[in-house]
């Protein structure tokens, strides 16, 4: 059900823009970038809220450029400091861009998603409502009341399903995308993909392959610093650091010999080893840092900051 749009741009005509996709969280933003990008750039996993900062991919084709921000998912509830610091992320990715991607599940629209979009209503930024995860509908014709649903609510651009989990939809989503972005030079070098440092990209690798590995075990409270990254032609050693808020939640994140530790460690040291193309030296440690997540200085000591 992609919509009619044109193939091309006029020769000639470079765009260039920076491109927010918003939403509440789990409903596909970090998949999605990962697939308009054509790599992954920001970590995914069944849990919502695995994004925690604000995450940028670059997409270089003659026609121009385009940077995706991706954000954590706005939430509603959460007071302690870790939430809003991730909601103030969150909002920070309408600075400074000229589109808006609004993603919703495909025939869900709750309280948080009015949320979202009422941020979108005050910044007046041109907006795309892309309806994800079209394949877990069984009855595709449940598809259009809620698509009729939508239309009332705002002035969209356009109405795009697609599936980022299953890569369904993206025939004519970056045409639509550059569309509407202004006339301009690219700002990035065509192979840049990311703005995010390797150091970064590890953290986050790591707390990926918690989440998958730990599901509903992982305390929210969990985060990951990387004490030490030391890159040589062959070999990189690094040292991270996963902190708990509570001396109870260290076991569950080691577990029984060390065996989930272990494996964090494993799977992480892969994904790294492919992405940095070097053998890597991986050392994990857990360590409690009582209520962390409660403490704003804590918070921004381990990394939550706004991008400058």
């Amino acid at each position: 059900m992609e919509p009619a749009v044109a193939s091309s741009i006029e020769t000639g005509n470079q765009r260039f823009g920076q491109v927010a996709i918003v939403g509440r969280p789990n409903v596909g933003k970090s998949s999605l970038l990962n697939r308009l990008v054509g790599q992954k750039i920001s970590i995914t996993a069944p849990k919502p809220q695995t994004t925690r900062h604000r995450i940028t991919g670059i997409l270089s084709e003659p026609r121009g450029q385009v940077v995706f921000v991706d954000t954590p998912g706005i939430h509603q509830g959460g007071s302690d400091a870790l939430n809003r610091q991730l909601n103030r992320t969150a909002r920070s990715g309408f600075d400074g861009v000229d589109l808006v991607l609004f993603v919703v599940q495909s025939g869900r629209f709750n309280e948080e998603d009015a949320g979202v979009l009422e941020l979108i209503r005050q910044s007046g930024l041109p907006t795309i409502l892309l309806i994800n995860k079209i394949d877990l509908l069984q009855d595709k014709t449940a598809l259009f009341p809620f698509l009729a649903q939508m239309q009332t609510l705002f002035d969209f651009l356009a109405l795009y399903p697609l599936s980022a989990h299953r890569d369904r939809g993206f025939g004519g989503l970056l045409d639509l995308i550059f569309k509407y972005l202004p006339s301009g030079v690219p700002m990035y070098d065509p192979d840049e993909v990311t703005t995010i440092t390797t150091r970064f990209m590890a953290a986050e690798i790591i707390r990926e392959k918690m989440a998958r590995l730990l599901h509903d075990e992982l305390p929210y409270k969990t985060t990951v610093l990387i004490e030490r990254f030391s890159e040589e032609p062959d070999l990189t050693e690094i040292d991270g650091v996963i902190y708990v808020a509570r001396d109870s939640q260290k076991g569950i994140v080691i577990g029984s010999g060390g065996k989930k530790l272990k494996d964090i460690g494993s799977l992480a040291r892969h994904d790294l080893e492919q992405m940095l193309q070097t053998k890597v030296m991986l050392r994990l440690w857990v360590r409690v840092r009582e209520d962390w997540a409660d403490d704003e200085r804590a918070v921004q000591s381990l990394g939550y900051q706004l991008p400058e």
